[in-house]
């Protein structure tokens, strides 16, 4: 397999946490360090970092942060203090499972440490970190495995290095397609309002060499009915007991187009973003946000009010299938999904 050449979103050196913002790409590559609680979760707020995976692994890095600090402020009761530094970041964005999953995890060793927290917690969030990474491995090589030589695939939103641990989850599998000959050509959606496509995942797959063409979210249902791609590989940022997606406003509708015009539609995910307390997508909770990201776009001001919401749900029944690093799951579908989770 060819070396790929990805930036990575996160970075924990001898400096402590530094965040790729993702705001400022592709016109500038700068990586700003954060070293507090605070900051680490307005960071995740704004966007500086984004993508589900890459949240998650932030989160982590957050509560090492927080957790040596509340230590220092008080090393009887940091325990207690610290629950208010996860809520914080609970609280940042709701949609992201790999947040709260994230969160859950480091609370869990924070429940049966005793001493100075620091070390271990720090050592758990770099396995997170590399977990993340080999996990997208694994699931870029599964999924590449369902395509067919030769073929050209449309991607929607940015799932790759930029939003996880380091190889990409849609973006994963698009590149190991790449490196054996499966794939041949990307479309990538532009993805209004933030323009992740354009801005990020066009950018990124140029950095490796991958053959990428732009397109207007508007153009994919053409695209489709002239041939030109044979599957649609997005990424997810809650996937629920049913099968239902959570994924970047535009999914949706990319999925009914796909349906239609008979391709195949993938996403790409790892165990953590499953979330099997919710039955099925009506009751993921939907981030809406600030109308300035679309009204902005707009010559002088916005003729009326403006909506907002950054994800939608795609029903199970338009997903042909689920990869993840546990395996695959084909038409997706609750007593399939608990399958996979057991």
């Amino acid at each position: 397999m060819q070396q790929s050449t990805v930036v990575h979103a996160v970075r924990w050196d001898e400096q402590g946490l530094a965040l790729l913002d993702q705001r400022i790409l592709p016109e500038t590559v700068a990586y700003l360090p954060l070293g507090s609680i605070q900051v680490v979760a307005q960071a995740i707020t704004d966007m500086v970092v984004r993508g589900a995976p890459a949240i998650g692994i932030t989160a982590a890095y957050g509560v090492v942060i927080a957790a040596s600090a509340r230590f220092k402020e008080d090393a009887i009761n940091w325990k207690v203090l610290i629950k208010a530094d996860l809520a914080l970041l609970r609280a940042a964005r709701p949609t992201a499972i790999n947040l709260m999953w994230a969160c859950d995890v480091m609370q869990a060793k924070i429940d049966v440490l005793d001493g100075d927290p620091a070390e271990p917690l720090l050592v758990l969030a770099k396995t997170i970190h590399a977990d993340d990474d080999a996990n997208n491995k694994k699931m870029g090589m599964l999924g590449a495995d369902l395509i067919d030589v030769g073929s050209s695939v449309l991607t929607h939103c940015n799932a790759g290095a930029l939003a996880t641990g380091g190889w990409g989850t849609a973006l994963g599998v698009i590149r190991s397609g790449f490196f054996t000959d499966k794939i041949s050509g990307v479309f990538a959606d532009e993805t209004r309002p933030w323009l992740q496509g354009s801005r990020l995942t066009a950018w990124e797959l140029m950095q490796d060499q991958i053959p990428v063409t732009l397109i207007a979210d508007v153009a994919a249902a053409t695209l489709m009915q002239q041939g030109k791609v044979q599957w649609v590989i997005v990424g997810s940022d809650r996937i629920v007991a049913n099968g239902d997606v959570a994924n970047k406003i535009g999914t949706y509708s990319t999925a009914v187009l796909a349906k239609h015009h008979g391709v195949k539609f993938m996403v790409v995910a790892p165990t953590s973003t499953i979330d099997m307390s919710i039955a099925d997508g009506s009751q993921i909770p939907i981030e809406t946000r600030a109308e300035s990201e679309v009204s902005e776009y707009v010559a002088g001001e916005p003729l009326g009010s403006v909506w907002n919401p950054v994800f939608d749900v795609t029903p199970a029944n338009l997903v042909d299938v689920i990869v993840t690093e546990k395996g695959v799951v084909h038409n997706p579908t609750t007593e399939k999904m608990q399958a996979l989770m057991s």
